[in-house]
């Protein structure tokens, strides 16, 4: 007696990727709502509430390359759902908290569980989706990050008004195990033969794996993507952290206003991903190669984002949020890097240079808080936007200078 199998299409499969990331970024975005209340009821300064920013991102980053290690080996169905719950109770811890240390407890666990989620999507786009249409979906899948957190941060606002800020953990976090739920009972993993809508060309995870596991850590090309990826993510973790307070504390916007403004910048940043992945997709499409037609949105973006400086010479609130907005379109632009990872990769290391390029954007989230954090002096925010448009300069050099050819890396190519 057989049953038949459910098929799982890519207008399935890449809509529940994309709610998974707005759930992630969901539960490390409500930290930088919630601190402006936050900092004042436990009474936390600058430099502490930076320790909370970074905390997340200490065994985020810490685990990159074991989360894509289990990426590569664990089934998808089974890994995911155990991640979100785990990250979803850590979000619930957060309500309790009632000092600095039960916050970067919890901000720590929440990395833990996190960390194989960025390899895992991009392992399970690389099994499903064919290489010349991956940069489509992977931006589209990495826009639930801004798109989720545009739409998301007036509810969020809102919910705190409502409730307080830890009703808002308990929100979140209660999402998240619901999610999980559905996920288990939905997704299916490719070697249960569902079929997608078009054929899928599963090479990298039929190939063997490359024998040699140094060559990840010693390519130029790749070196320039995980160096990119550090300067792409300062940005990014600026606004995921301090971004709302620069708004509240720093520029002298009402809290009940904040959650709107802030969700400017990430509809720009929305456009910009989803525009990069199209013309990325397109350029190819036309005979480019995967070296003009991949870098160019990236380079193009990394330059944009360097415009985030010139916040620090106006004093109106409207060109603040305007500067902002055309670097966030920029980061945009630029996060289909992850692309490089799905076409780069040796044989059978998707996992494991996914976790290696995220390790590096993720030194980003425990760095840039506590940079700024040290760099605010009482209201001058100026050296802190100065710091992140450096980073933004060089990473446009990492990927014009380091990156020199798109295609699989193995034995045989060398840096």
């Amino acid at each position: 007696m057989s049953t038949a199998t459910p098929k799982m299409a890519p207008r399935v499969l890449l809509p529940m990727i994309f709610f998974t990331v707005v759930i992630n970024y969901m539960d490390r975005v409500n930290i930088a709502v919630a601190a402006p209340a936050l900092r004042g009821d436990l009474g936390l300064s600058p430099e502490q509430m930076g320790l909370v920013f970074s905390a997340f991102a200490w065994t985020y980053s810490a685990l990159q390359i074991p989360g894509g290690l289990i990426a590569d080996k664990v089934k998808a169905r089974i890994l995911y759902p155990i991640l979100l719950v785990g990250w979803s109770l850590a979000t619930l811890m957060q309500s309790l908290a009632n000092g600095l240390a039960a916050l970067v407890g919890a901000r720590a666990i929440i990395g833990v569980f996190e960390a194989p989620s960025f390899p895992l999507n991009n392992r399970i786009v690389t099994e499903w989706i064919a290489p010349e249409k991956r940069a489509g979906a992977i931006a589209f899948y990495t826009s639930g990050q801004f798109l989720g957190l545009a739409m998301l941060a007036p509810a969020l606002v809102a919910i705190q008004t409502v409730i307080g800020w830890r009703g808002l953990f308990v929100a979140t976090g209660v999402v998240g195990i619901v999610w999980a739920v559905v996920w288990y009972i939905f997704y299916r993993d490719p070697e249960q033969k569902i079929e997608p809508d078009e054929p899928v060309q599963q090479v990298e995870n039929e190939a063997a794996p490359s024998s040699d596991r140094s060559i990840v850590w010693r390519n130029s090309n790749l070196i320039g993507i995980y160096l990119g990826q550090f300067c792409l993510g300062s940005l990014t973790i600026f606004f995921l952290t301090w971004f709302p307070s620069y708004l509240v504390d720093y520029r002298g916007v009402e809290f009940a206003d904040s959650g709107w403004l802030a969700s400017i910048p990430f509809l720009a940043a929305f456009c910009g991903v989803l525009l990069s992945g199209q013309v990325s997709d397109k350029l190819v499409e036309r005979g480019h190669g995967h070296g003009f037609a991949r870098k160019a949105p990236v380079l193009t973006g990394m330059v944009l984002s360097t415009i985030i400086i010139a916040a620090n010479f106006t004093d109106s609130t409207a060109m603040v949020i305007l500067f902002l907005s055309i670097a966030f379109f920029g980061n945009g632009l630029a996060s289909i890097a992850w692309v490089f990872v799905s076409l780069m990769a040796p044989k059978g290391r998707v996992g494991l240079v996914g976790g290696i390029f995220n390790f590096c954007g993720a030194l980003s989230a425990i760095v840039t808080p506590l940079v700024i954090g040290f760099l605010v002096d009482g209201e001058n925010f100026a050296p802190a936007l100065f710091y992140i448009g450096f980073l933004a300069i060089v990473g446009s050099l990492s990927y014009l200078l380091l990156v020199r050819e798109v295609r699989p890396v193995d034995e045989e190519v060398s840096a």
